[in-house]
Parts: C-alpha cells; sequence; structure tokens
C-alpha cells in the first residue's frame, strides 16, 4: 500500500497557479493523480497549455492533465489577463503551443480519483470552481469521498481584487461557488488576505530566488512580469503576492497555519 498521499489539483493555470503546480511536483510525500484545468484567468485553451509546459519543465509527463469547462455555469467568462498577461504566464516568450492533454474531461478524472483513493484524496482548487460544481452535479456523494479542500479563494477581511469586496475565484462563477458551498464537502478556505499580507515576493527576494539559477527557479519568477507590474501600479503592494502557492503550500503541510477559524460562507 502506498504511503503517498493523493492529491488532485484543479487550476487556471496562470503565473501563481504555476508556480503551485512546480512546488506540488517537487513534492516526494504527495501522489498527484491528477490534475483538472478550468476556464479563470486565461481561457481554457491557455490554461492547458500553461499547465503543460509545467509538467514539461519539471520533468513530470507522468502526471495526467485534463481540460475541463471553458466557461462558468451561467455567466460568461471574466479572465485576468490584464494581471497575468495575455498567455496567463507574463507574455515572456514561452512555447505556449502544441502540448495535448490527456484524453478525458476533469469532471470525469476528479470523479475517478475520489473513488478510487475514496476517504484520502485531498482536492486542491486554485481557480474558478466550476469543474468542481459539475462534480457535484453529477455526483452528489462525492463529498464523502474526498479527505480535504483546500480552497484558494474569498477574503476575509472582505477586500476584493476585482471590485472592493469580491475575489477573483469566487467572482468568476458565483453558482459553483454556491453548489460547492452547499456540497458538504469539507471545505478549507485559503484567502486573497492572507496571500497580499503574508506572501508578497519583494524585488530583493526576487532576485534572490531567481539568482539560484536552475530553470524552474528562473522560471517562477520570469512568468511574474505583468503580475508585478500591476501590483506595483494597482494594488500598490510592495511586490508580487503569490496566492496559489500558499494555498498548495497549507495543502501540503497545515501546520504552517498559525491560526484557523470557522466561517459561515455565503454568496450574494
Amino acid at each position: 500500500m502506498s504511503t503517498l498521499r493523493p492529491f488532485f489539483i484543479d487550476t487556471d493555470t496562470a503565473s501563481d497557479d504555476a508556480v503551485a503546480l512546480v512546488m506540488a511536483f517537487a513534492r516526494k510525500d504527495i501522489n498527484i493523480v491528477g490534475i483538472g484545468v478550468v476556464a479563470g484567468n486565461v481561457p481554457l485553451s491557455s490554461a492547458l497549455q500553461n499547465a503543460l509546459y509545467t509538467r514539461e519543465l519539471c520533468g513530470r509527463t507522468d502526471v495526467p492533465v485534463y481540460a475541463g469547462a471553458d466557461r462558468p455555469l451561467i455567466y460568461e467568462l471574466g479572465t485576468a489577463q490584464h494581471v497575468h498577461g495575455d498567455d496567463g504566464m507574463g507574455d515572456i516568450g514561452l512555447p505556449l503551443t502544441g502540448r495535448t492533454p490527456n484524453e478525458g474531461h476533469a469532471v470525469d478524472a476528479l470523479l475517478e480519483a475520489s473513488n478510487e483513493y475514496a476517504g484520502e484524496l485531498t482536492l486542491v482548487t486554485l481557480g474558478p470552481l466550476t469543474n468542481i460544481a459539475l462534480a457535484i452535479q453529477r455526483d452528489p456523494s462525492i463529498a464523502d469521498r474526498i479527505s480535504r479542500v483546500v480552497l484558494m479563494g474569498a477574503a476575509a477581511d472582505h477586500i476584493g481584487n476585482v471590485n472592493p469586496v469580491a475575489e477573483f475565484n469566487m467572482w468568476v462563477d458565483p453558482h459553483a461557488v454556491q453548489i460547492v458551498l452547499e456540497s458538504g464537502l469539507p471545505l478549507e478556505f485559503v484567502g486573497w488576505d492572507i496571500s497580499r499580507r503574508d506572501a508578497v515576493i519583494v524585488p530583493e527576494e526576487a532576485n534572490r530566488l531567481r539568482s539560484i539559477g536552475t530553470p524552474r527557479a528562473e522560471f517562477t519568477i520570469d512568468i511574474q512580469r505583468i503580475v508585478a507590474e500591476f501590483c506595483a501600479r494597482d494594488t500598490k503592494l510592495a511586490g508580487f503576492d503569490m496566492p496559489d502557492p500558499i494555498a498548495m503550500a497549507y495543502a501540503i503541510d497545515p501546520s504552517i497555519a498559525t491560526q484557523t477559524r470557522h466561517l459561515n460562507l455565503v454568496t450574494e
């Protein structure tokens, strides 16, 4: 019997998602049983290519990557390309074309993983919750089979990043959020408030990380180019923040959290 913890990751792969994937790919104590991709930060086609490129860069082509929903349940898709770049990866000229995802749909892959690893599976969501909501609609009993759900989303201090109160991942598909909140899944939110407070990479730190000199180190910093410009201009942070890596770090090792709270969440 494997002692590796099974993880399924759902992502709208852009610059911070890619860093979270690099983190997960590097771990020796988890088994990434699948990656589902959803439209969000960028359209689905770009999010797929970004995930596939990151997988290849990390030498983890053994991990299956599946295409999921290309739009929210009801609303039109609103992207964050003004934050992450047109390609979602900082517009630095990466070769983000020509790679093919694994056969099958992300929703089917998640349901299959929840059956195969019932009671053990950790689900990490880094983007809008459309794929997760579709899985719940297909099979509500998935809530009984997943051990943990760590979500990057919302903001405990009610300060948003797309309008005064809304965090992007929740804003893109609020109808999916409502389905997930009512599903009975064991939800653990890592909010944007934590990222902008505790996960801001200032220029000195970025330079130090990039100076490690490996392809992954250079990649994780270089793809933040547009984000860094956006943060300096719009959010007035001292550097660029890393919401998805913080969520992934907590999913991998929940002991890093110094405080957790039980909250009642609603969508409006």
